[in-house]
């Protein structure tokens, strides 16, 4: 494992980071000079983000150039720099650490007692913020790390005391390999991201390397539920401790499970088959359930009374991009949700029909060439509940168009399977479809981890006139 050690840096030179205005390196750039580092950057564009640093005292640059860089400690960038990139070719030639972002975050991790890192191929960022909410509840003021905006604290970061850090965990180019967590949760483990895994077992397999990391005197949170994710686990010398929705044999299960009328789950947790708590969502959806489950097993792995537990869950009311009500048009809910992968599209369609009787409308925008192309099948199998999808361009992200898949053959496929789908070449078109569609009562939901979202946006603005 790459190491790299924060103590041994002279604080009088920068630490450089490139790619800095993202939403996981500004966080870093922030708490690398909350704890007294020099710190500068770079990003291609100006944003909010970049605004914010700047308001902070870190000195950042708009564009990348070698000149960006003056005599650093060592240099951090993401992943999504090239490795073309004029600074950090320049930086190789200096003779100083010059690190990928996991790094940066696995060696901030090892200055907490006890971090907590939180992986699976769903669920992390509403996993990691509720039980953020949940530690919070409880008073420990844990440093928090997020892939959303938490509207508790309004940010994506938090530095609270030097004891508990969480954050998420993600297993892309196997960047949670560099993390050294004290206790780990696997909520789930599926194929994605196959433009970097060669399939379901060499994901398994990595996730089976990121619970190694786990010291012997720490835990495993394992949802019992997930035959790849027991897989991960399996002959792993670790104290696992399992979540479950189906089997009383778990460490906690959730018994009782019913939803309200806005279709948030409550239930009776047992503990090792024994009454632990009862307990009540304010997000709703069955697999918000299954988190909630994680976060117990975490929370009473560190001493959190049942009560703070429930006192987080009321908190909790979602973050940005997961099933986030934006408003309403028309009387219809319209609703954002970052789901970019068939399971996590299939979770959100059926929150919605959990939590109303109207119809369901949806604007769907795959994320990158790769996963549309070889995840091409489950997509089309997605969208049963959807009365309506209109499928937009793909988000190119990270890729270039291979020409091996359009959004046009995505919506043939899905047609095939749900007769509800229909391709739509712009985002003012799909705006004007879901106008004459919404009706009280039913929902219009954007979905997409790429600018899927502005639709929603415009929708509620132009009511909101």
């Amino acid at each position: 494992m790459e190491q790299f050690n924060l103590e041994k840096l002279d604080k009088q030179k920068s630490i450089h980071m490139i790619g800095i205005g993202g939403i996981s390196m500004s966080a870093l750039a922030v708490i690398l000079k909350t704890d007294g580092f020099s710190v500068t950057g770079s990003d291609f564009k100006d944003s909010s983000s970049v605004q914010n640093l700047i308001r902070q005292g870190i000195a950042v640059s708009v564009g990348h150039s070698p000149e960006n860089i003056k005599d650093p400690a060592a240099v951090v960038y993401t992943a999504a720099i090239s490795r073309d990139n004029p600074e950090l070719m320049y930086a190789k030639t200096l003779g100083v650490p010059v690190v990928e972002r996991a790094v940066l975050l696995g060696a901030i991790m090892k200055r907490y007692e006890t971090p907590i890192a939180v992986s699976g191929t769903h669920g992390k960022t509403t996993t990691t913020s509720m039980l953020s909410q949940v530690l919070m509840a409880e008073g420990l003021d844990p440093t928090i790390l997020v892939g959303g905006i938490l509207p508790s604290i309004g940010s994506n970061m938090h530095i609270g005391k030097n004891e508990y850090l969480v954050t998420e965990a993600c297993e892309y180019c196997g960047s949670f390999l560099k993390f050294f967590p004290k206790i780990s949760l696997i909520l789930n483990v599926e194929e994605d991201h196959l433009d970097y895994f060669k399939d379901i077992n060499d994901i398994i397999d990595c996730f089976h390397t990121f619970a190694e990391i786990t010291p012997e005197d720490g835990a495993l949170i394992v949802n019992g539920d997930d035959k790849n994710a027991l897989a991960s686990v399996a002959g792993i010398n670790r104290p696992v401790i399992t979540f479950s929705t189906e089997d009383k044999m778990a460490d906690f299960f959730a018994d009782s499970i019913a939803f309200n009328g806005n279709g948030c789950g409550e239930f009776t947790v047992l503990k090792n088959g024994e009454f632990y708590m009862e307990a009540a969502l304010s997000v709703p959806g069955p697999h918000n359930v299954k988190n909630a489950l994680a976060v117990i097993a975490a929370a009473d792995l560190l001493g959190v009374t049942p009560e703070s537990i429930q006192k987080g869950f009321d908190a909790f009311g979602g973050t940005k991009r997961r099933f986030e009500q934006k408003g309403l048009y028309n009387g219809a809910r319209v609703i954002d949700d970052y789901a970019h992968h068939p399971t996590e599209i299939m979770t959100t369609l059926k929150t919605a029909k959990t939590a109303g009787s109207g119809k369901v409308w949806c604007v769907f925008q795959p994320h990158t060439y790769t996963r549309a192309f070889k995840l091409k099948e489950e997509f089309s199998r997605s969208f049963k509940d959807a009365d309506g999808v209109l499928v937009v361009d793909i988000y190119a992200a990270r890729e270039k168009d291979t020409g091996l898949i359009s959004s046009r053959e995505l919506a043939e496929e899905i047609q095939k399977h749900s007769h509800n789908a229909q391709y739509i070449k712009s985002f003012e078109e799909a705006e004007a479809i879901l106008k004459s569609k919404a009706n009280p009562g039913d929902f219009v939901i954007t979905l997409g981890a790429g600018d899927v979202n502005k639709i929603a946006e415009d929708l509620v603005a132009e009511k909101n006139q």
